[in-house]
């Protein structure tokens, strides 16, 4: 029970990843390989913060703006220097990696013995289980989140990011200046990415500078797992669908773990799993064009 509920638990911290990718990917079409190094920012800002003394939600406050900066940056150079997007976020994500590591002083930083967000969690004592209290935390904040992105993404500001995203010819033509949606939607996204980094962090006890490898892939695989399970378009489906493909992708990692994968084939499963999830959808296509049903 308790590796099922950590397992939610982490699954819905990482959620917010999978939101901050969902913009990026499925909003504006960019492969933001930003979100490596600033979901380790994010841990590195709020791990730094607290060790110095300073509030855990105030840190964590900081450490979502220090992502948005971040995404801004990816959003500028790609934007503002006509350099190629995938490139863009490589050339930030490598420079995260050692600003980073001066934020930290070190490799590692813990934050074992150290007053966190959790922590303070578990001092309200809202179930005689701290494991559930933290875990219903966490559901309201990623619910909190995911309600004020959908609520954002019906504005008027929120529709242009859209249109710039479906159709940045027509939204040019309306006078809406396609580059600053493009900077201001990577910033949005990878503040919510650096928020999953620092309430990771904070619920692991420890920041590491290798912490980002391959979330870029978590996310991507989230949000189409996401997708093929909810099999809805609409912006709040899209929205829900990530967050229960993050769910869904770590109880996969849970479960193939707890059948005696060795976690340094981690990786390696993860990749599978998003080419399977990126497959199946165009397999099923071919198929059924052929008379085939795949059930």
């Amino acid at each position: 029970m308790s590796l099922l509920v950590g397992a939610i638990t982490i699954g819905l911290i990482l959620a917010l990843l999978a939101l901050g990718i969902f913009i990026s990917f499925k909003i504006f079409n960019f492969a933001d390989i930003t979100a490596e190094g600033s979901i380790t920012l994010g841990a590195s800002i709020a791990a730094a913060l607290i060790v110095a003394g300073v509030e855990p939600v105030t840190a964590t406050i900081i450490a979502m703006f220090g992502g948005f900066v971040a995404g801004a940056l990816t959003g500028i150079i790609h934007t503002k220097f006509n350099i190629n997007g995938l490139l863009s976020g490589i050339l930030v994500m490598t420079a995260l990696y050692s600003i980073n590591l001066h934020i930290m002083g070190k490799s590692n930083l813990p934050l074992l013995s150290e007053d966190t967000i959790i922590t303070k969690i578990e001092a309200l004592n809202l179930m005689a289980n701290k494991e559930m209290t933290i875990l219903l935390s966490t559901l309201l904040i990623v619910s909190v989140f995911g309600i004020v992105l959908y609520l954002f993404l019906k504005t008027n500001l929120g529709t242009a990011m859209r249109a710039t995203g479906n159709n940045p010819q027509m939204i040019r033509a309306l006078g809406v200046n396609t580059n600053h949606m493009i900077i201001l939607g990577l910033a949005i996204a990878n503040a919510l990415i650096a928020l999953s980094g620092a309430i990771l962090a904070q619920f692991q006890g420890f920041a590491d500078v290798q912490m980002g490898i391959g979330m870029l892939v978590w996310g991507l695989a989230s949000v189409i797992i996401g997708e093929a399970v909810i099999g809805d378009k609409s912006i709040g489906s899209l929205i829900v669908g990530a967050v229960l493909g993050s769910l869904i992708f770590r109880l996969l990692v849970a479960i193939a773990l707890r059948w005696g994968m060795n976690p340094n084939d981690l990786k390696l499963i993860t990749a599978i799993f998003v080419f399977i999830a990126l497959v199946l959808p165009s397999l099923s296509k071919k198929f059924k064009k052929r008379g085939v049903t795949v059930k």
